[in-house]
């Protein structure tokens, strides 16, 4: 809180009469699309050898993904590497063989069809899954909301600054906003990873919030 005052009698500005104040926005939100990331992972004498029968699992891999209603758009490759695997010994070290890892990224916009897919792509022939996450699909929304919250809270702490010194809250003087901490929502999901046989993986999204901080100054009348 800033109580100044003007002795010169000079009007020096925003300073000398204002009260500043931090004001905070948060909208809960229930996300909409879901980041999946699977992997295959194949060892074999060669290099050829790897390569051909990594190519064979991942075209599988993204068959039952887009079997799944997986659209071509939301599906990205995020890595292909090659490695040696190397056994060592006193001898020293010695080639064993060399491994293929791909990684695909499919954005799911089903989240309720994620359990799924996880269960198809595992039997499909992907060996690891690699990461999950989920987001807002559009978040802008939720954040004008969050800021309508914001501004409002600072109004209301100013208020009752205001009371208290026994002054008048007037205009706005400047709005600035501190950001959504912590970037967009990404809430994480709790999951467990079942056999086939078992049912379906199960997937809960739950739920995360949007915040937007904001530092209002205003005048004092």
């Amino acid at each position: 809180m800033n109580l100044g005052s003007d002795p010169s009698g000079l009007g020096l500005g925003q300073a000398a009469r204002s009260i500043t104040v931090p004001g905070e926005g948060r909208v809960r939100v229930t996300p909409d699309v879901a980041s999946l990331q699977l992997g295959v992972a194949i060892v074999r004498p060669t290099a050829t050898a790897a390569r051909a029968d990594a190519a064979v699992s991942m075209t599988a891999v993204v068959a039952a993904l887009r079997a799944g209603g997986v659209a071509d758009r939301d599906l990205r490759t995020s890595l292909v590497s090659l490695d040696v695997v190397r056994e060592y010994a006193e001898s020293g070290p010695r080639v064993t063989g060399y491994q293929l890892t791909n990684r695909v990224e499919a954005a799911i916009r089903d989240t309720a069809a994620v359990g799924g897919l996880i269960d198809a792509a595992l039997g499909a022939g992907a060996t690891s899954m690699d990461g999950l996450s989920f987001d807002l699909a559009d978040p802008a929304e939720a954040l004008a909301e969050a800021r309508r919250r914001a501004v409002a809270d600072a109004r209301s702490r100013a208020a009752t600054l205001a009371a208290e010194a026994g002054v008048a809250l007037g205009a706005v003087i400047t709005i600035v906003e501190g950001g959504t901490p912590g970037g967009p929502p990404r809430p994480m999901a709790e999951f467990a990873m079942k056999s086939m046989a078992d049912a379906s993986t199960p997937i809960e999204t739950g739920s995360s919030e949007v915040e937007v901080r904001v530092v209002v100054t205003f005048a004092i009348d």
